[in-house]
């Protein structure tokens, strides 16, 4: 006999005794989920009600009942998951293309949620960008290959970024190179990139963040894993194009090998980049990614990134943000995140953000000035990297990926709430 808890979803109001708008009823070895437009909608409620099951300390369900469909019962997942704790759901399907949709999105989202989530001793430059390649390898080993950059490789090869915001660190930078070519013709065009900012841990250098500032900075490595994240769902969802994936990885400490305002950095490209705050750090290492990745001649490029605190100030937790000069290129990234019940919004990217980041004595600054939106600016920083300065090019800054404190649809830590929109963009595109 079975020990889990029986969870039952309903779209009927609970019995008054429950209390007004009650989101749960228990009887014996049963809960209910009254998922009404007063709880919330169905997959709000589904989500809030795992959670508050979770806080109660059940760690065994089993989904019953024939009111669940494949959204419903990710929505329970997403808000189950619990990092500090091991809990089993059973889907309460058997064997098929449910199943094994909801299997392929679980593996993706727990590696998502628990890189980020690692602690930044362990999860290091290189860390990452070797459990990136060994968890995509495993989805199919006979379609990716992949190279790792790094130490005074990054400087032979240019990668000036991802070097100089490393060097504080006794554990230099590093870039992995991910090709994943299921055509098996090394000639085949590269159709699409995906480049992630991975900084394991982010002190904010010289511009030093306040502790609490720094605190959840584990997790500044959130687009590195949710592009890897989103690939990893798209194979297994049976993608059948060339990606090529770079992760821009690195530590941004303090020491006497650290950067410092007023260096400038001139990248392979020939761009210059005055340093004027070191915590603006994670668009000055995916400048090397977005140069390598326009080197593809890909048709698209995206990358994403935890990048400005502007963003998150602009659309809250809840929504990552997208950039691109093209209407077309932001509206493809939308329509993925709309079509996986993910959430996104656009913020404006304009020719004259790229005059808002002037500097006396390099090309660019790494800010821009004051008064002018960090989102926009940080962009428009990205774009003077990627071939014809935003050709083909769409940015997503993660302001909704991590909560440093649990709320009522999800545990502290990574959501992994964006790898299923790239997966889509992956596969629509």
């Amino acid at each position: 006999m079975t020990t889990a808890m029986q969870v039952r979803l309903d779209n009927t109001a609970a019995a008054d005794h429950w209390g007004k708008n009650a989101l749960l009823s228990f009887s014996e070895r049963e809960a209910c989920i009254h998922a009404t437009e007063a709880t919330g909608g169905t997959l709000v409620a589904v989500q809030r009600a795992a959670r508050r099951l979770d806080g109660m300390g059940v760690t065994d369900i089993a989904l019953t009942g024939d009111n669940w469909d494949l959204e419903s019962r990710w929505s329970f997942w997403a808000g189950y998951y619990n990092p500090n704790r091991k809990s089993s759901l059973d889907w309460g399907i058997g064997e098929g293309d449910e199943r094994k949709e909801l299997d392929a999105r679980k593996a993706a989202s727990i590696w998502v949620r628990e890189i980020t989530n690692g602690s930044p001793e362990n999860i290091f430059p290189r860390a990452l960008a070797e459990s990136a390649a060994d968890m995509l390898q495993s989805l199919a080993p006979d379609a990716v290959s992949y190279r790792i950059v790094s130490g005074e490789e990054l400087l032979d090869e240019g990668f000036m970024g991802i070097h100089n915001v490393g060097r504080g660190s006794v554990r230099g930078g590093a870039m992995l190179q991910l090709d994943y070519n299921p055509t098996g013709d090394d000639a085949a065009p590269v159709d699409i990139c995906l480049v992630g900012k991975g900084i394991t841990f982010d002190s904010g250098g010289y511009s030093i963040k306040p502790s609490a500032g720094m605190a959840h900075m584990k997790s500044d490595m959130g687009g590195a894993a949710m592009v890897s994240g989103g690939l990893a769902l798209a194979i297994a969802r049976g993608l059948k194009k060339r990606v090529k994936l770079y992760l821009c990885c690195a530590e941004n400490l303090i020491s006497g090998h650290a950067f410092k305002l007023g260096d400038v950095i001139r990248y392979k490209n020939g761009v210059t980049a005055e340093i004027l705050n070191t915590d603006a750090e994670g668009r000055l290492v995916l400048a090397d990614g977005l140069i390598e990745a326009s080197e593809q001649n890909p048709r698209y490029i995206l990358d994403a990134a935890t990048l400005t605190g502007a963003a998150k100030m602009a659309v809250g937790r809840d929504y990552n943000s997208v950039l691109s000069f093209e209407d077309e290129m932001a509206e493809k990234v939308l329509s993925a995140a709309k079509s996986e019940n993910e959430k996104a919004w656009r913020l404006p990217l304009e020719k004259f953000h790229l005059e808002q980041i002037p500097s006396g004595f390099a090309e660019i600054a790494n800010v821009g000035m004051d008064g002018t939106p960090g989102a926009s600016t940080a962009a428009a920083f990205l774009a003077k990297f990627v071939r014809d300065e935003g050709r083909g090019w769409v940015h997503m800054d993660l302001s909704g990926s991590y909560l440093p404190g649990p709320n009522d649809q999800w545990a502290q830590g990574a959501k992994g709430h964006g790898f299923r929109t790239i997966a889509r963009f992956l596969l629509d595109n």
